[in-house]
């Protein structure tokens, strides 16, 4: 799944471009840029995450928990692209109760409180926990995005998604501000 050194290199670039780019739009274009950014990162992120094996057939799950405007997002994303060889598809999820597999969920800031309720449910599962609210990289989230002034970027909790069986390419952990929680 993982490039050779110089595709790597490559991809490296090619990621911290579009992170520029859409950062510069994202500023001048408000609140609907910022969730194309985040979306579009989130596909990205595909690209550095191995799942177990058994995660590598079927579909290839997106789970938002709560309402969002990223869901518009994602599904534009999901009808045009896909992760690997694996179709996309996007799944909302109203109630903890409500979440079950998928390989990468999206907490929303208006749900931020339901974090370690969820953690609970997924129990340890491979799930990529994206969450984006201030402090969620250390109380369990796998990234976590966050502004730096006026730019968007992301924290990375690299000891989280190893513990669920992911691995993280280098490139990703470079792009990223690495927490050790």
């Amino acid at each position: 799944m993982f490039r050779n050194c110089k595709e790597s290199n490559f991809m490296q670039r090619y990621l911290y471009i579009i992170l520029v780019v859409t950062a510069v739009f994202v500023s001048r274009n408000g609140f609907s840029q910022n969730e194309k950014f985040k979306a579009l990162f989130m596909y990205n992120f595909t690209k550095y995450i191995e799942w177990p094996q058994e995660y590598q057939h079927g579909d290839f799950t997106i789970g938002v928990f709560g309402s969002s405007p990223i869901v518009t997002e994602l599904e534009m994303i999901a009808s045009k692209r896909k992760a690997d060889d694996q179709t996309i598809v996007v799944q909302q999820f109203n109630s903890v109760n409500d979440v079950r597999r998928c390989h990468i969920l999206y907490i929303p800031p208006n749900k931020s409180a339901s974090l370690q309720e969820i953690l609970v449910k997924i129990n340890g599962d491979p799930t990529l926990v994206i969450t984006d609210s201030p402090g969620l990289a250390h109380k369990g989230s796998s990234i976590n995005y966050v502004l730096k002034g006026s730019q968007q970027d992301f924290e990375i909790n690299k000891k989280k998604i190893e513990a669920v069986h992911l691995k993280i390419n280098s490139t990703l952990l470079s792009l990223g501000t690495v927490i050790n929680h």
